[in-house]
């Protein structure tokens, strides 16, 4: 029996730690006013500034659905070489691009 309960406290203790690095990584609230604009003023010009597309893909969530999250957030990040889409490394986070993909996904601030 005490090793069962040593196991659930190990997986419990894991997910809380999980659940606290997620927290913290997500941008206060005056950076994610700073990332949405950025998403709709940079991003906006390539993939429209309604995000329904353009000269890029559209970013809506029925278009990201089937995208891995972290495939999305690593193409924000480090771009696609040899494609218009650069990478923004320069300007955010690798936290901050996996939070635009949960915006995204879900649907993004105006």
């Amino acid at each position: 029996m005490s090793k069962s309960f040593f196991i659930l406290f190990l997986v419990s203790s894991a997910s809380l730690v999980g659940a606290e690095s997620a927290f913290a990584s997500e941008p206060d609230y005056a950076r994610q006013k700073e990332l949405v604009h950025l998403v709709r003023q940079d991003c906006g010009s390539c993939h429209g500034m309604t995000l329904k597309g353009g000269l890029g893909p559209a970013l809506l969530p029925e278009t990201l659905r089937d995208k891995p999250a972290e495939g999305l957030a690593a193409t924000i990040y480090y771009g696609r070489p040899g494609t218009p889409m650069p990478p923004w490394k320069q300007f955010m986070s690798e936290a901050e691009a996996a939070w635009i993909v949960d915006k995204l996904m879900t649907e993004f601030p105006q």
